[in-house]
């Protein structure tokens, strides 16, 4: 039985994955301090899904408890997706004991790398039950004109 997985949490998808421009950083999700930096140690490790339909790429972030307008959805002149967004901590009342605080606040940023074939003057994003869902249409497709040249012989 491998402990990967367990250390380094359950991926899909390949640490090195060309089209994130997220650091990965091995001590963050095994919680040692100084890792990473404060401002994006709350949702350091948003998860965020990634899939290639013919017609887009569609990215899904999950973000409980978050509103809408607690999240921005840019994209830079380099083709980069950048989801960002902060999660405030909950005010404490002095009466108040604590038994445990396991859910994060803070500030959280995913970048992505868009491929050339994205549209993205046409991109929407959406948020439905803590899911924040990001669609970039892509370019179709053309398909090369063909001409037959006659043999002559």
């Amino acid at each position: 039985m491998s402990l990967i997985p367990r250390i380094f949490g359950d991926r899909r998808s390949s640490v090195f994955d060309p089209f994130s421009i997220d650091v990965w950083d091995p001590f963050r999700e095994l919680g040692f301090p100084g890792s990473n930096s404060g401002e994006t140690s709350a949702f350091a490790n948003t998860r965020v899904d990634w899939k290639e339909t013919p017609e887009a790429h569609v990215f899904k972030a999950d973000l409980p408890g978050i509103k809408k307008e607690e999240v921005k959805v840019e994209i830079e002149d380099d083709r980069v997706l950048q989801i960002s967004g902060e999660r405030n901590v909950e005010k404490e009342d002095k009466n108040d004991t604590w038994h445990r605080v396991e859910r994060s606040s803070g500030k959280f940023m995913r970048r992505f790398r868009l491929p050339e074939n994205a549209k993205m003057d046409q991109v929407k994003a959406a948020m439905e039950n803590g899911v924040l869902t990001v669609t970039v249409p892509k370019e179709e497709v053309k398909k090369p004109d063909v001409k037959s040249i006659e043999i002559t012989g």
